[in-house]
């Protein structure tokens, strides 16, 4: 039957332990509609399972590792999975995520190989599958990141009945460090304030501040930030609570947004970003960097306005009256007569 349309729709679905909870054994995907492809995949040994929520692993350059994934087909029929690797890349909102199918990988997931790009699967089994890492000689040193990917492409209808290919992707995450010089760094950019007083001059205004987080170095980091806002002679109006960076790859970013309610405006406002960086081994020293808005309290501004015209208009009064003759007379003499 003919393919009327095609479908550039991709359900990845990536492994994300939960914290204070117990990792998941696996990753599965579920096909929409009323199709029954259903699959896992999760790190894997040559024995089977290995307890792994994510494949890690460290090399020098030039070095070629070994590792496994296991793929479980849980339907009641034989599976056909494309495999492959893929580099990972931070999305806007700070998520971990993997290139789409159709763009090319050039970091790890150029080095990741598998002995056949097909593997079938029987129903209701594993199989266990290695793939090789090859580290090219001129690798940058510290982390990379990319993923193992299982898809099956299958034809479904869309809403309007017409046959579209689905791609369908299951992976497993892939961390590699490269042996060498390492620099954990983050950098705040682009710090971003606007200051919007409340029609009660009562209630204060709010302020929100964005700021771009971006990953300058060569290893994978997370961190907490927060805004401490002060006003003038350094007087302390409003301090926010720690707020979690998301782990941000290599040359990765997020934009954090907050917001503070009820700040009082104080005619110029600071406010001083602070991040506190951290790997998974230690904790970095904390990077700052602080931007100024004018806040001015126009209520207040208009109260001592009104005063001050009214305490010259009571000045030019006084100095009117001070002015005039005190002493005028009230009769005038007669003239002389002719």
């Amino acid at each position: 039957m003919t393919v009327r349309g095609v479908l550039a729709a991709v359900l990845l679905l990536i492994l994300v332990p939960a914290p204070a909870r117990a990792a998941p054994t696996g990753l599965s995907a579920v096909a929409p509609g009323t199709s029954d492809v259903r699959w896992s995949v999760q790190p894997s040994s040559a024995k089977g399972p290995d307890g792994r929520d994510f494949i890690i692993r460290r090399a020098a350059p030039g070095e070629t590792l070994t590792d496994y994934v296991g793929i479980t087909n849980l339907t009641t029929r034989p599976l056909a999975f494309t495999v492959y690797g893929t580099d990972a890349y931070n999305t806007d909102d700070g998520s971990f995520a993997l290139l789409p199918a159709a763009e090319k990988a050039t970091d790890i997931g150029s080095w990741i190989g598998f002995g056949a790009a097909k593997y079938t699967v029987p129903a209701n089994t594993r199989l266990d599958v290695p793939f090789s890492i090859k580290v090219p000689v001129d690798a940058t040193p510290g982390d990379h990141a990319g993923g193992v990917i299982t898809s099956i492409a299958e034809e479904t209808l869309d809403a309007q009945g017409q046959k579209v290919l689905v791609d369908r992707r299951v992976a497993a995450r892939v961390y590699l460090t490269v042996a060498g010089a390492v620099a954990p760094t983050l950098k705040i950019d682009t710090v971003r304030l606007e200051y919007t007083q409340s029609t009660n001059p009562t209630d204060g205004g709010e302020m929100t501040v964005r700021y771009l987080v971006r990953n300058t170095g060569n290893l994978r980091l997370r961190g907490t930030g927060a805004v401490r806002v002060t006003g003038p002679l350094g007087w302390e109006l409003a301090r926010t609570e720690a707020m979690a960076i998301p782990e941000l790859l290599p040359g990765g970013s997020v934009t954090v947004t907050e917001k503070i309610i009820g700040l009082q405006p104080a005619v110029r406002l600071n406010a001083e970003i602070s991040i506190e960086p951290a790997n998974f081994d230690q904790k970095l020293p904390a990077v700052t960097r602080g931007t100024t808005v004018w806040a001015w309290p126009w209520a207040l501004v208009v109260l001592l306005s009104l005063a001050l015209l009214y305490l010259i208009f009571r000045f030019i009064r006084h100095r009117s009256s001070r002015r005039r003759p005190k002493n005028l007379p009230t009769t005038l003499d007669p003239a002389p007569a002719q």
